[in-house]
């Protein structure tokens, strides 16, 4: 009898286990099932915040789900792409990609990588001690350009090479180098971020600190565009109707080659379709204010766009063109405070902007019927 009971404890806890890691296998295929691994710069960008809109439009809890993956910058981005283990897609800024063909770091590349969509832009910022006046003031000065391999590091090494401004480069964490700023260790820091950057959160002019204007001229004409810092971005750093030039990177949502392997694949093209399909509803308040400079129809010249992307602009041309009404009330009138708080004169009233705004769309349909 006792011989029969061990048996039968004995097939209970075989069942059991068998029930239980039966579980278990479902349960790991239902916790990974359309799941796509998305790499972003490090916490001090906004790369992190997009992936985050991102994720929140897509998953839906069941067959689809983005992961942010915090990385080390857009190379080690890329590197990661190309060969770490689960990544699917990685923000990237554009002049990296550039700088890795032109290096020839990672042989074929262009045939190897593709892109969803291009970004937003990311804005130079350099910010200096106050007696610094000019960017030429940093000749065989330190400035910092952030971790080695960063895209902070490609891009001022890059921008002060097209200035022809000789500089010493340093390349500490940019929360170390605003430090040594603050202490005179080091003359600079330079940060490609979208802004406003939180590093500069807690940073105001009365300590001494200020943003250097980078001028943009032919030389950095070819691989940047112009942009502008503002008091709207930088209240603490900025008075009231002051602004400062700079130079713009942009960035780009790539994706590794995926080809051989389907499942992974095939997670990845129903994320684009969400993401394309959805596009819209990150233009709406909450999301970052940077989704408005996406323009999910603009080529990456030198490289080929994701198949499922081209497929889905393809068959949704208008849809992908087509303004958003409200958006592009919007973003004018943010445009005409921006750029009266630059010239130093009064905020126009709301009355007033919508007139102006009448004015304008009263303009552009005539330029399309002029062009028809």
């Amino acid at each position: 009898m006792k011989y029969v009971l061990l048996r039968v404890a004995a097939i209970v806890a075989a069942v059991a286990s068998l029930v239980l890691q039966t579980a278990t296998a479902q349960q790991r295929v239902t916790t990974n099932r359309g799941v796509v691994e998305l790499e972003t710069s490090d916490v001090n960008g906004i790369s992190i915040r997009i992936a985050e809109d991102l994720a929140n439009i897509v998953d839906d809890g069941a067959t689809r789900r983005v992961v942010p993956v915090v990385g080390k910058g857009s190379l080690q981005n890329l590197f990661d792409l190309k060969y770490l283990r689960g990544i699917d897609m990685a923000i990237l800024q554009t002049d990296v990609l550039d700088y890795a063909k032109a290096q020839n770091l990672l042989p074929g590349l262009d045939s190897t990588l593709f892109y969803i969509s291009r970004l937003y832009n990311e804005e130079f910022h350099l910010l200096g001690r106050s007696d610094i006046k000019d960017i030429t003031e940093l000749a065989n000065r330190k400035v910092n350009f952030d971790l080695r391999g960063s895209g902070t590091a490609i891009t001022a090494s890059r921008v002060f090479d097209l200035l022809r401004v000789p500089v010493v480069a340093v390349n500490d964490s940019q929360e170390v180098a605003l430090e040594k700023l603050r202490r005179g260790e080091i003359s600079a820091l330079a940060f490609v971020s979208a802004k406003p950057a939180p590093l500069f959160a807690q940073v105001a002019a009365k300590e001494g600190l200020h943003f250097l204007t980078v001028p943009f001229n032919e030389a950095v004409g070819n691989a940047y565009a112009p942009a502008r810092l503002t008091a709207v971005d930088y209240p603490a750093l900025l008075s009231q109707g002051e602004a400062v030039d700079t130079l713009a990177v942009g960035t780009v949502l790539a994706v590794a080659d995926l080809r051989q392997i389907p499942e992974r694949d095939r997670n990845v093209t129903n994320v684009v379709e969400v993401f394309f399909t959805s596009f819209q509803s990150l233009l709406t308040p909450g999301h970052h204010p940077k989704w408005q400079e996406v323009n999910l129809n603009a080529d990456l010249p030198g490289w080929r766009r994701y198949a499922a992307a081209e497929q889905w602009l393809n068959k949704n041309m208008q849809i992908a063109r087509a303004p958003n009404p409200e958006l592009l009330r919007a973003m004018f009138s943010r445009f005409v405070d921006e750029r009266r708080q630059a010239m130093g004169t009064t905020l126009m009233n709301q009355q007033d902007k919508e007139a102006l705004f009448r004015q304008f769309q009263s303009w552009q349909q005539g330029q399309r019927e002029r062009i028809q």
